[in-house]
């Protein structure tokens, strides 16, 4: 994982699958990203709330790329010549005995329901066990997102328990259940 101070530009692509790429964020993104999460609005509420505007996009974006507790990517279409279809982040990274991170992410409307972020996931989940070198990953969801439940069992989280008023979001605690996944165990392959 980069050092909070390494500022050496970032590879073009993190990770590539037949049909998305995993790249960081960039202040160029801005405008697209933006627009993107306009136009979710309704996909996205009342699960998840992105920036929409370019001052809190640069926000958002600078602190992903600042903070060793945290790593983004864009989730990118190649057939689209590299279109934005969503994004993954690794957030609340600890290393240490724990190794541990929490996901959090999202498709955008014109993307949703084409297996994009499936595949973005594996990606993901291979960086996250290999070059990060974490150990499990939590998804923590709201239970009536049956979308998000379905993303993370297909990937082969496991639901681990069930949190009351876990986090603030849209004014209000809510409920979230606990998924995660742990890395293979390399005696099993």
């Amino acid at each position: 994982m980069p050092e909070a101070n390494d500022h050496r530009p970032p590879p073009t692509h993190m990770a590539e699958g037949p049909r998305t790429t995993l790249r960081r964020f960039t202040a160029a993104d801005a405008a697209e990203f933006t627009a993107r999460a306009r136009e979710s609005r309704a996909h996205h509420r009342p699960w998840l709330f992105p920036p929409e505007h370019p001052a809190a996009y640069a926000a958002y974006a600078r602190t992903l790329a600042r903070d060793p507790a945290r790593e983004g990517f864009l989730v990118c279409e190649r057939d689209a010549g590299g279109a934005i279809a969503g994004f993954i982040n690794i957030n609340n990274i600890v290393l240490g005995g724990f190794r541990s991170g929490a996901l959090g992410y999202g498709a955008f409307r014109h993307a949703a329901g084409r297996g994009l972020m499936s595949e973005a996931l594996r990606l993901v989940l291979g960086l996250a066990f290999g070059p990060l070198g974490l150990h499990r990953l939590e998804a923590n969801i709201q239970p009536a997102n049956a979308a998000s439940v379905a993303l993370v069992e297909r990937a082969g989280f496991r639901l681990e328990g069930f949190s009351p008023d876990f986090l603030f979001i849209d004014g209000a605690w809510r409920d979230h259940e606990r998924w995660a996944i742990t890395a293979p165990d390399p005696a099993t392959g």
